[in-house]
């Protein structure tokens, strides 16, 4: 139960920091990235790497967000994976609706995010 407790509150927290002006984001995400992170966008975008990864986190802040029937997924008792279709917006933009998938690694008693998945609704 707290494995899944834990990767839904970094999922909800990740999503917060890229709603907060400034930057919230690369702080977020510098603290849980594992080094080796993938992340695999829309549009064929792979960002491979923790510093690829923050160095493109300079984008406009979400202005909403929304989670919708997260799902857990252990793996192992040191990996699990969180699913979820999200709905976001930014000021100005239409509505951004995707399906998500995060796996997370612990390591030293702190879960690390190694692959971040989105595919678009």
């Amino acid at each position: 139960m707290a494995m899944m407790q834990d990767l839904i509150t970094l999922e909800e927290q990740g999503w917060q920091s890229l709603s907060s002006a400034g930057e919230a984001g690369k702080k977020f995400y510098s603290s849980v990235l594992r080094d080796d992170a993938v992340m695999l966008f829309p549009g064929g975008m792979r960002l491979d790497g923790k510093e690829k990864i923050l160095q493109s986190l300079a984008a406009q802040p979400w202005k909403s967000f929304q989670i919708e029937d997260p799902q857990v997924i252990s793996l192992s008792e040191d990996a699990g994976l969180v699913a979820y279709k999200v709905t976001a917006q930014r000021e100005g933009g239409g509505p951004y609706v995707a399906l998500i998938s995060s796996t997370y690694a612990r390591n030293q008693g702190r879960w690390q995010l190694v692959l971040h998945q989105q595919t678009p609704v």
